[in-house]
This record gives C-alpha cells, sequence and structure tokens, in this order.
C-alpha cells in the first residue's frame, strides 16, 4: 500500500509503498477514506535530529476516518464494515482517566511507549491504518467522512480548550479566538452553538478575518499590538472572559494576556513556542486561569461528532490525493489553506 512517511529528519515527507498492516489481538484494520494534516505535523518535521523523539519512518497522520476493513482476535464493539472515527490519544486504558475516557490525560502513556497515531504510531495517511483498540473508533453516524476526519483533533482540541470556559461566557460576555486557521474556524462555530457570548476572532489577513466572520464571528480584528486596546474598547474597557490562543507564538500569547478579563481564562492551543508569565505583579489581571490543553476525551469527541451531525459545527475543507501530501504539507506551512487539509487515500 502507499503511505506518507516522515523517513529522514530534516526531510520532506514522502510518499512509499510499505506492506499492508495485519490485525493482530485486539486490533482493528482501517480502510482509510480521509485523514487531516495539521500544523502539530509541521512541528515535529521540524525538531532537530538530537531532539527528535520517535522512530523513524514514521507514518504520518493523526486525523482518520474510514472503515473496519479486519479485526484481530477477540474484538468486539465494531464490526467489517462500520465507518468510524479514530480517537488519536492513547492512553493505558487501565488508570482512572482512561475509565473515565480522559485518555488525553493517561499518565501512564508515554512510560509504556503508547503513543498516538502519526505522532509515534503509524498514522492514517496511508490506505490502511491498525487501531490499537475498538474504544479508540467513534462512530460516523453518516457524516461525510471527508469533513468528518478533521473533528478527531481540529474539532476535538478546541472543544476540550472551551469547555472550560462555559460556565464564563454568559449573556453579555466576549470569547476571543486567535487565529482563524483549521482549529480556530472550528472554535468560532462551538461557540455560537454552545453560548450566547460575543465572539470576536483576530487574525493577520484581510482574507482570513473575512472567513471568520463566515463562519460566525461577530467582531473581526487584526492580530497586531493594538489589537488589545481595541478589543478592550469594543468590551467597554473589561476584556475578554475567555481568549483561546490557537497560534501560542510569543506575539499572540503576549495579546491574550493583554486582552483578558479579571477572573477570565486564557487557553493556549497553539504550539508556537510563546510563554505566558503567571503570577502576582505579571502581565494577566487578578483571578486569570491559564491552561495549555492536550487534545481531548473520548465523550468531547462523541460530543463533537453529535454537533456535526446536528449540522452546529462545519469542517471547511480542501481535499488532496495521496500523492499530492508533501505539497499540500508546503502550503500548510506557507498559511495558503482555509480550514483543514483533507487527504484521500483512495480517491
Amino acid at each position: 500500500m502507499k503511505a506518507v512517511q516522515y523517513r529522514k529528519v530534516g526531510y520532506a515527507p514522502e510518499v512509499v509503498e510499505v506492506p499492508v498492516p495485519e490485525p493482530g489481538p485486539g486490533q482493528v484494520l482501517l480502510k482509510v477514506t480521509a485523514a487531516g494534516l495539521c500544523h502539530s505535523d509541521l512541528a515535529v518535521m521540524g525538531w532537530p535530529e538530537e531532539q527528535f523523539p520517535y522512530p523513524l519512518p514514521l507514518t504520518l497522520g493523526h486525523e482518520g476516518v474510514g472503515t473496519v476493513a479486519a479485526l484481530g482476535a477477540g474484538v468486539a464493539g465494531v464490526v467489517e464494515g462500520d465507518e468510524v472515527a479514530v480517537y488519536g490519544p492513547w492512553g493505558c486504558g487501565r488508570c482512572r482517566a482512561c475509565a473515565e475516557g480522559r485518555e488525553n490525560s493517561c499518565p501512564h502513556a508515554a512510560g509504556l511507549g503508547i503513543m498516538p497515531p502519526g505522532l509515534g504510531s503509524p498514522g492514517a495517511l496511508a490506505e490502511y491504518m491498525l487501531v490499537d483498540s475498538a474504544r479508540h473508533l467513534v462512530p460516523l453516524g453518516g457524516l461525510d467522512p471527508v469533513r468528518a476526519a478533521p473533528l478527531t483533533d481540529a474539532g476535538l482540541t478546541p472543544y476540550h480548550a472551551l469547555r472550560r470556559s462555559l460556565s464564563k461566557l454568559v449573556p453579555g460576555s466576549t470569547a476571543v479566538v486567535v487565529g482563524v486557521g483549521g482549529l480556530g474556524h472550528l472554535a468560532v462555530q462551538m461557540l455560537r452553538a454552545l453560548t450566547p457570548a460575543r465572539v470576536i476572532a483576530l487574525d493577520v489577513s484581510k482574507e482570513k478575518l473575512e472567513f471568520a466572520r463566515t463562519v460566525g464571528a461577530h467582531e473581526t480584528l487584526v492580530s497586531d499590538a493594538e489589537a488589545p486596546a481595541r478589543l478592550r474598547e469594543l468590551t467597554g474597557g473589561v476584556g475578554a472572559e475567555a481568549v483561546l490562543d490557537f497560534v501560542g507564538a510569543e506575539a499572540t500569547v503576549a495579546i491574550a494576556a493583554a486582552s483578558v478579563a479579571v477572573a477570565g481564562d486564557v487557553t493556549v492551543v497553539g504550539i508556537g513556542g510563546g510563554t505566558l508569565a503567571v503570577g502576582f505583579g505579571g502581565a494577566l489581571p487578578f483571578e486569570v486561569s491559564a491552561c495549555f490543553p492536550y487534545w481531548g476525551s473520548v465523550p468531547e469527541l462523541l460530543d463533537v461528532v453529535a454537533l456535526a451531525r446536528q449540522g452546529l459545527v462545519s469542517c471547511h475543507v480542501e481535499t488532496f490525493s495521496l500523492e499530492e501530501a508533501p505539497a499540500a504539507y508546503e502550503r500548510l506551512h506557507a498559511g495558503e489553506i482555509s480550514g483543514r487539509a483533507v487527504v484521500l487515500p483512495h480517491g
């Protein structure tokens, strides 16, 4: 079968031929229908060799949906032909966090060498992929698989991030989304669907700000050093009850810190390398809560899929063939993808 692999540190990913995997006990083989590309992949491919944590070659892709093609011994809960989405942050399956479906918070996964697909384990950018357990599969329920694939990260991660702020996003409140890309454009839709808050989107280009308004932002601002002052004008000097930064660069983290209200939430989702100073006498107002979330839980993925089924969120996608995936990564790196890039291994 064909797969997109990162084979050597510092080099572009390649389309290669690899054997079709066979499911062992407890495993499920999927025929991959669609796989999303993520800025996290670019971050992984940007790490220097001395810091690279995964074995190479690595089949990329941590956003996947597919059809169950074969079952290993002892698998229950799915049958061949089921259309499913893959939950990515695999845990040990035995601790309290995993028992609650919060495998993204499993304290044992790293020590046991358990790694997510595409981020250590072979991922979804292939014609077939192995999933370690049926508990990591969520039924699509008739969703378009092309638009569903990004929900496993680009949908799940912002949903997990904004849930912690729902109690603060009451009528009259403000939520800020910094960066209206693959995750941010879904965050805007989720905030509109789940809260009465005014949603203000920040980005660097006119096109991205127009996109933000298209997906539901009430207001848009250019993401620059003047943005916090303009945002405070819009909020009567109060600031935003929740600021979600989907870029995470030094400049955007500074904007988030300067824009949040007293007792508000700053949630840094993007992995742009910025740092947030927390403490008395720092840049943050009193009572502010800061968080750096990781992916989301299985129940939260079920919620996201349900929101999509109800038509409350929809991922804007641009599709590519498997052979076009390396070029799609280049376009993603250049900021030329609106929404999410999705690869169709068989289409």
